[in-house]
């Protein structure tokens, strides 16, 4: 049996797919499973035990016309593949075309109708209630298949190099809280000035725990801002790691304080105990899976808005209004647990 599993992006969003590969694998072990991945990504899911190999999206380089060719060729070779099943999990147009150009026997998508995608699918996946969660809604095209879904399989596999490497950094401490400042919208950011003040609050409280600040390079003038409240405990990595070094920080700290990012998803999945903090977007279908009572919010009216962009005359107080002191007690209380 040969299945090709579509979910190119974003590293969250990838992250929660994860559990279709992984319980596809144990109902079908000796399948091939392959996944249509942005490159970006690649190094997310490259030499997984569970696949057997990766399509690459480029989607920067395939804008171009130039580069039309390349896009064309990776589909011939998915049809080379003949794919007896194709599992839609971005539910958009560009991949619900995709999963008809492969040519498979059949194609499984989410019942999403942003964009008309569900009409391309032969089996679809619908969303029980707007607030069920996105890994309960792939979990359900699991369902869909036949295959039984359960917690038996490890998420995020450890990468022992990896490990041993960041293992070999966090023995400066004994006890680490990661802290991830930025996201990608700017408005479920909480502002850098509040993650500085969390972590006076948290050095005063836990002399002996020090902090690493995660983040991509365009992150670094807020991890500079929040390292800067105690030099001397920070060790600020943001564009210093790579995917997997951040994913193995994670999994060494005692807990994350984040935004609404993919990081957060990645320490759902690794089990690690999340403080995340949420404005303009609805936890209950997109927050930390299993521990959606962690996450604070400022319970204003106006959110979640689940725009992009704050038009309010005093932006983002859905986020400001979440102040350091109750972030610090929520993540005291993640210690004590």
């Amino acid at each position: 049996m040969r299945i090709l599993i579509l979910k190119p992006s974003s590293l969250g969003d990838v992250v929660q797919a994860i559990p279709v590969l992984r319980l596809a694998k144990q109902h079908w072990p000796h399948a091939d499973i392959f996944w249509w991945l942005d490159a970006t990504l690649a190094p997310l899911l490259d030499g997984d035990p569970d696949l057997s190999g990766l399509f690459l999206f480029h989607r920067q380089r395939w804008k171009s016309p130039l580069r039309w060719l390349e896009a064309f060729r990776s589909i011939r070779d998915m049809r080379r593949h003949r794919f007896d099943l194709v599992v839609d999990l971005q539910a958009l147009a560009r991949s619900a075309v995709l999963a008809r150009l492969t040519g498979a026997t059949t194609s499984i998508g989410l019942e999403d109708y942003r964009e008309a995608a569900p009409a391309f699918y032969d089996v679809r996946v619908p969303r029980r209630t707007y607030h069920t969660h996105a890994v309960d809604w792939y979990l359900d095209a699991v369902r869909a298949l036949g295959a039984p879904v359960h917690n038996g399989f490890e998420w995020l596999p450890r990468r022992p190099a990896v490990a041993e490497k960041v293992e070999n950094a966090a023995s400066a401490a004994p006890r680490w809280i990661a802290l991830h400042p930025g996201a990608r919208w700017l408005n479920k950011r909480w502002p850098a000035a509040h993650f500085a003040n969390l972590v006076r609050l948290l050095a005063d409280r836990l002399p002996e725990t020090r902090f690493v600040l995660l983040g991509a390079g365009g992150d670094a003038v807020l991890t500079a801002e929040v390292a800067a409240a105690a030099p001397n405990k920070c060790l600020d990595l943001a564009g210093a790691t790579s995917l997997w070094e951040m994913i193995e920080w994670v999994r060494r700290s005692a807990v994350l304080v984040t935004n609404d990012t993919g990081p957060m998803h990645v320490a759902a999945a690794l089990g690690r105990p999340v403080v995340a903090i949420f404005g303009p977007t609805e936890p209950r279908r997109t927050g930390p899976y299993g521990q959606i009572g962690y996450v604070l919010t400022a319970g204003l009216p106006c959110s979640p808005c689940m725009s992009s962009h704050c038009h309010l005359d005093k932006p983002i107080e859905c986020l400001r209004a979440v102040s350091p002191e109750r972030v610090a007690t929520a993540v005291m209380a993640r210690l004590a647990t």
